[in-house]
């Protein structure tokens, strides 16, 4: 029986159990190591957020991305964007530093009992553990719009199905949506040679201005501070005091959690864009119908025109949307007893914990009650050390069977002991 099973590697596993470790935790973790990073971005991607936001979390602070970098030989420096294959190599090299051995199996199912949880490895083997922390990133949360549901892969995809672009060199392709993903995803389109346009339902694109200077005066500071997401005082307290963001009224974090830091483009990606992909805002697919050669999309704008267009290919970018239904390696019936938000996100506790005792959750799954920080690389710092906080209470509060509790924690057995002599 371990204490606690950390279920996916990404920033916000491997920073758990990272944490989890250095508190003595008997613990084990799953998934494969920065599988996201590796395996759902063409290259040639950027990391949006800056380096010095983008670390992964050890207690001790000693495996940063600034370390990774140095001791690389790259640059990490205050607005100049990091490739993500450089975030992905430096999260295999935070696993291989900070957190014990990772089994790269995947866990296909966990279910709930009375003694804590099971988890079922891909090849069939069953592991018990007192508390689990699921970390499962985003694949779980893809979001397509309805008009495109359905339709076979060869003509749509959503954005974050692709690790190489290449298989549309030279062919006609829509990417849907006005985010970092799609405006990206359009240039990288672009430059190899394929046509291609971007659709947006807002009436105009938005960017990201360059960010202020780290160095600056004093008074600029404290007007406009930096911040894990951005400049300004806002972000500041979305990124850097979340544990405060979660007492906010409901209805407040729901108007938050709709409109906060809402699709946008970084600045050094604007001019790549451009000057080289058709941009069309204002525009909603309201049907899709496969036709030779490709789909015909049919478009409403935000005026009341319509109109129709045919294209090789689509490309959702249209982001997550984290939904406690979309857990699917949760049994139905471990499912079914979690507490959600309006949203249909899990309710959660000021340490991460679920409805359901023991059940700890990190990651997206997490925004709606932490803030938008959780939906970045930066809030993985306070998850892990929060969280862990979390299951080392709940593992005080309830001993195992068998067990009492001690004075100062943790529990002995009240078994008989073994005979002497």
């Amino acid at each position: 029986m371990y204490d606690l099973l950390v279920v996916g590697a990404g920033p916000y596993g491997l920073s758990i159990a990272s944490h989890a470790a250095a508190a003595g935790l008997n613990l084990r973790v799953f998934g494969r190591p920065m599988a996201s990073w590796r395996d759902h971005m063409p290259g040639g991607m950027f990391l949006k957020s800056e380096p010095w936001a983008s670390n992964l979390s050890d207690p001790d602070g000693r495996w940063k991305l600034d370390a990774y970098c140095a001791e690389q030989g790259l640059t990490a420096r205050h607005a100049q964007p990091i490739p993500v294959e450089a975030f992905a190599s430096y999260g295999l090299w935070f696993a291989r530093n900070a957190v014990p051995e990772v089994d790269e199996r995947t866990i296909t199912r966990i279910s709930s009992g009375a003694d804590g949880f099971t988890a079922v490895t891909e090849d069939g083997q069953a592991l018990h553990a007192r508390a689990v922390a699921l970390a499962v990133g985003v694949m779980p949360f893809i979001e397509v719009p309805p008009a495109l549901r359905g339709l076979h892969p060869s003509l749509v995809t959503h954005s974050s199905h692709h690790s190489d672009l290449g298989q549309f060199q030279g062919k006609d392709v829509t990417v849907i949506g006005g985010g970092q993903a799609a405006l990206e995803t359009a240039a990288l389109l672009a430059e190899q040679g394929t046509r291609v346009r971007v659709l947006a339902r807002a009436e105009r694109l938005r960017w990201n201005d360059v960010p202020p200077a780290w160095e600056r005066p004093w008074w600029q500071s404290v007007r406009s501070p930096h911040s894990g997401l951005g400049p300004g005082w806002r972000n500041w307290f979305y990124s850097e005091r979340p544990g405060l963001y979660r007492r906010l009224p409901e209805a407040t974090r729901a108007r938050i959690a709709a409109t906060a830091l809402g699709p946008a483009g970084a600045w050094w990606v604007r001019d790549r864009v451009e000057r080289a992909v058709d941009l069309l805002p204002g525009q909603e697919v309201t049907a899709a119908a496969a036709v030779p050669g490709g789909l015909r999309l049919d478009l409403s704008g935000r005026n009341g025109s319509r109109r129709s267009l045919e294209t090789e290919h689509v490309i959702a970018a249209t982001g997550f949307k984290a939904h406690r239904d979309r857990l699917g390696l949760l049994s139905a019936e471990l499912r079914g007893t979690l507490a959600v938000l309006p949203d249909g996100s899990p309710a959660l506790g000021h340490s991460f914990e679920s409805s359901q005792p023991g059940l700890f959750l990190a990651g997206l799954v997490t925004a709606s009650g932490f803030g938008p920080a959780m939906r970045f690389v930066h809030g993985a710092t306070f998850t892990a050390s929060t969280l862990v906080q979390g299951v080392r209470r709940r593992l005080r509060a309830t001993p195992m069977r068998g067990t009492v509790p001690v004075p100062g924690g943790g529990s002995r057995s009240t078994a008989p002991s073994p005979a002497r002599g």
